[in-house]
């Protein structure tokens, strides 16, 4: 190829760069100048995040589909290998899911039905729960497949955030979510499920939604029959988005860079250990060189031993110097990005900040909030489920009350809180009570200063209504 056709096709290829990426077409440069322009690209290419290389930032509120792929399949490899990733996930789970969760119904036979349906050997919801806290911190996402046999039975499965190919909507609400598309698997035939178009041409399976609206039971030869449905609950959303986030994505290029930086440190103070000798000599020529080399190198000195030479023969030791300086603060600012972006303090990851117990306690406080916040979500989403199970079941047992009040409960997020809130609502209860024999404040003011010193929300008018039947059975017997 001569120099004028290399030109024309500089030209072509550069005119196609620029309507397609919008870069400048490439100019003739020195070899220095290419070698300093591919070293800032490799190193763009390691730090940008990928949609910068290939366009602008989208205005979108979701991930491109192969951003969203990277970092779902980065989050789950970072959970597997980087303890510190780990670490951060578990801790949500143990905090949020805590000493395990309980459901509660004032309903009898709803009550027998919703404990047989949480304690069945192919739901086991109190170990689940752990399983499915973690999925949903590590991809930001939870789909949950609901399977109901003919008696009203639901079983509980997790589709991986991963195997999700798109979420379609509604038109006017990006809310309300109407088929998840499943990718499928292995090649296009080989799986038994149905496959079948998706919204943007791509083969899927799709799952319907679950719409109170819309399920219906299909009576068979074999009895009642009902379509597996899907529910989707995400977290760290976007408000217009349809796919939450991992709480790892903001820290997973901090966990990386922290990994890089201890393994280089390891290498470092490997090294540093190692020496070897050097055995200056008078030779009389190469061969006599080399047989002494090949003397030495068949019986190497051991460390500690003594060695004895003549006035022609010197032993040096040679080992490098690999000094480096500020490196614990060079670790200590990785892990405080890493614990910054997970939301937990440097005591919780294994890194002592202070000396004193207070500061840890006081550096705790906004972590228990977070996880306080993860704790009532996740709550709601598992009586979520509950509510979807038991109207499904209601559909064919009348004795099923389908809109009876269900309620999860949790364990405390922090023990110290509750002798703290103990020591407050008994102050508060002292205090107030004496304003409330003077008729200054009435039942309703009292209760809501006592749970709010308790750090409980409850439904003040409720309680007194509750309440109202019991004072007057407490007043006949007393007449």
């Amino acid at each position: 190829m001569n120099i004028p056709q290399q030109s024309i096709i500089r030209r072509f290829t550069g005119a196609l760069m620029g309507r397609l990426f919008g870069v400048d077409a490439p100019q003739v440069r020195r070899p220095s100048d290419l070698l300093d322009r591919r070293s800032a690209l490799v190193v763009r290419a390691l730090d940008d995040a990928t949609d910068r290389l290939v366009g602008p930032v989208s205005s979108m509120k979701d991930r491109r589909a192969y951003d969203r792929d990277e970092v779902l399949r980065d989050a789950l490899e970072a959970w597997r290998t980087n303890p510190l990733a780990r670490r951060i996930v578990s801790l949500t789970s143990q905090y949020v899911v805590g000493g395990g969760l309980g459901i509660e119904c004032r309903h009898e036979r709803t009550r027998r039905f919703l404990q047989s349906w949480w304690n069945h050997r192919l739901n086991r919801m109190s170990m689940r729960a752990f399983e499915l806290c973690d999925e949903l911190t590590r991809t930001g996402n939870l789909f949950i497949i609901l399977s109901t046999d003919p008696s009203g039975m639901s079983y509980v499965r997790a589709l991986p955030a991963s195997d999700v190919l798109e979420i379609e909507t509604a038109p006017n609400d990006v809310e309300q979510e109407t088929v998840i598309w499943e990718r499928p698997r292995g090649d296009v035939g080989m799986d038994d499920r149905p496959v079948v178009a998706g919204p943007d041409g791509l083969l899927g399976h799709p799952w319907k939604v679950y719409d109170e609206r819309t399920d219906a039971v299909t009576a068979g030869a074999d009895g009642a029959s009902f379509s597996p449905v899907i529910l989707h609950y995400a977290v760290n959303r976007p408000v217009g988005a349809k796919w939450g986030e991992s709480d790892l994505a903001p820290i997973l290029r901090w966990l990386a860079r922290y990994s890089v930086w201890l393994e280089d440190r390891a290498r470092l103070n490997r090294y540093r250990q190692s020496f070897l000798y050097v055995v200056k000599a008078s030779f009389t020529s190469q061969a006599e060189k080399l047989s002494r080399q090949a003397e030495l190198s068949a019986n190497p000195p051991n460390p500690g031993s003594i060695l004895v030479a003549d006035q022609s023969e010197t032993w040096e030791v040679l080992n490098p110097d690999l000094s480096s300086f500020e490196a614990a603060e060079d670790g200590l600012a990785l892990k405080k990005m890493i614990a910054a972006g997970s939301g937990n303090p440097l005591h919780f990851l294994a890194e002592p900040e202070s000396s004193t117990r207070t500061t840890a306690e006081a550096a705790g406080g906004p972590t228990f909030r977070h996880y306080e916040q993860r704790q009532q979500y996740f709550l709601w989403l598992v009586q979520d489920i509950a509510r979807v199970v038991l109207q499904r079941r209601a559909r064919v047992d009348r004795h099923i009350s389908p809109n009876a009040e269900i309620s999860v409960k949790g364990t405390d997020i922090s023990s110290r809180d509750n002798g703290e809130l103990a020591q407050a609502a008994s102050v508060v209860v002292q205090a107030f009570a004496t304003l409330r024999d003077r008729h200054l404040i009435d039942d309703a003011e009292l209760l809501r200063l006592v749970y709010r010193f308790a750090g409980e929300v409850v439904d003040v008018e409720d309680m007194l209504k509750r309440a109202a039947p019991e004072d007057k059975q407490g007043a006949s017997n007393t007449q």
